[in-house]
């Protein structure tokens, strides 16, 4: 007999929150969406999913935008025609420490964080803290803060959201832990497949924005042209199968129907395959481990088709190798990579850095970093490490732009 199961969605304006709150839309039985948070750019979103949903409580993290999440609350409820006072407003939170509030305050089964970039990592740990079971869209948290993140989740209690590591947990599900030999992350390939070095130095934002499978953010689709995205999963994969780095391939997969595989030690390689719908890892993760029926259309098999791999060309797109030198020595480096990487992206996305400049500073930062290698003692020295980083990336791109 299925059992309800309250969910807080962080980030519930995003790519991945509009998904999750969706697939709740759509499970009503299974999931009631108990609060949602997000950074307030668009209050009057956040007020329509905070009554869709009849959510306890909202989290804004811009304090100035309170004030307009109200009215847009009130004019929410008069569009739907509830009589005034006829309808329940849900608590806010506001501020810097609001989504962390909100998870302090709001007891529920499931927190899916869906917050974009390393400002995921406090309400990872205090979603960790509370006993809820952790779905982890929100990577850059698991990354900067890995050893702190690891150390505070029980077993089973972190469970990805990624289509990759869902693929992976799926697929691992076939063997023992000792009988793993090889984790395979599978790669789009970006919108840039292809191309030599030399083609990518003058390329547009609007042609880095332009993926080929996925709809996303625009850091994690910039990500994804770059192919940091694929390095960040590959530190991720190993934080949370205990794989090292060394074991963890890259391969391009440009039709984004393999979501990624496991190869075990007599050979034998398990793949998940599912057309690319992020409903079905983010179903399973708010689920787990228990499979959401209808969550995605399945692939079809009486259809003609072809699936292709390729390597992955290393002198076009550097950032995976980078990025397995940096969970390769881990302690606050992955860190220092990551916030390096959202500095020199920002200056991309505003036309202030080339686009080879984003993973070439973000090198250039990494092998600086020598007194990052020892592991973070607590969350003020990740902070320290990422405050580093984005100083170092901030000024050798000024430097590169004289």
């Amino acid at each position: 007999m299925n059992t309800t199961r309250t969910v807080l969605v962080l980030g519930s304006t995003g790519s991945i929150g509009t998904q999750a709150l969706d697939v709740a839309a759509r499970n009503k039985d299974l999931f009631r969406i108990a609060g949602i948070a997000a950074g307030g750019s668009d209050p009057a979103a956040l007020a329509a999913q905070a009554l869709a949903h009849q959510v306890d409580a909202v989290a804004i993290t811009k304090a100035t935008a309170a004030e307009d999440l109200q009215l847009a609350l009130y004019a929410e409820a008069q569009k739907r025609g509830y009589a005034s006072g006829d309808f329940k407003l849900p608590r806010i939170f506001a501020g810097t420490g609001a989504v962390v509030e909100l998870i302090g305050a709001v007891p529920v089964d499931v927190v899916l964080n869906g917050l974009p970039g390393s400002q995921g990592l406090e309400p990872t740990l205090r979603a960790l803290e509370t006993g809820a079971t952790l779905a982890l869209a929100n990577k850059e948290s698991l990354i900067a803060g890995g050893p702190l993140v690891l150390k505070a989740a029980k077993p089973g209690q972190l469970v990805p959201v990624d289509s990759e590591h869902s693929a992976m947990a799926q697929a691992l599900r076939g063997g023992r832990a000792d009988e793993v030999d090889r984790l395979v992350l599978t790669a789009s390939g970006g919108p840039f497949r292809g191309r030599a070095r030399s083609d990518l130095e003058h390329v547009s934002v609007e042609e880095a924005l332009k993926h080929p499978t996925w709809s996303m953010g625009r850091l994690v689709t910039i990500n994804s042209a770059t192919l940091v995205n694929k390095g960040l999963e590959l530190i991720e994969a190993k934080l949370l199968f205990g794989v090292p780095c060394d074991r963890i391939d890259v391969v391009v997969h440009p039709q984004s129907i393999v979501h990624s595989m496991v190869t075990f030690t007599d050979g034998s390689t398990l793949a998940q395959a599912s057309p690319p719908d992020m409903r079905l890892p983010i179903s399973l993760a708010l689920n787990w481990p228990d499979r959401v029926a209808g969550a995605a259309h399945p692939c079809r098999w009486d259809e003609a088709t072809a699936w292709t791999f390729e390597p992955l060309d290393g002198a076009a797109f550097p950032a995976v190798e980078l990025a397995r030198h940096a969970g390769t020595v881990g302690g606050c480096l992955p860190a220092v990579f990551n916030a390096a990487n959202e500095v020199m992206v920002a200056a991309f996305l505003a036309q202030n850095a080339r686009f080879t400049s984003i993973v070439d500073t973000v090198e250039q930062v990494v092998l600086a970093a020598a007194e990052w290698h020892r592991e973070p003692r607590d969350l003020e020295d990740v902070f320290a490490a990422e405050q580093w980083a984005r100083g170092r990336a901030a000024e050798l791109n000024s430097t590169e732009r004289k």
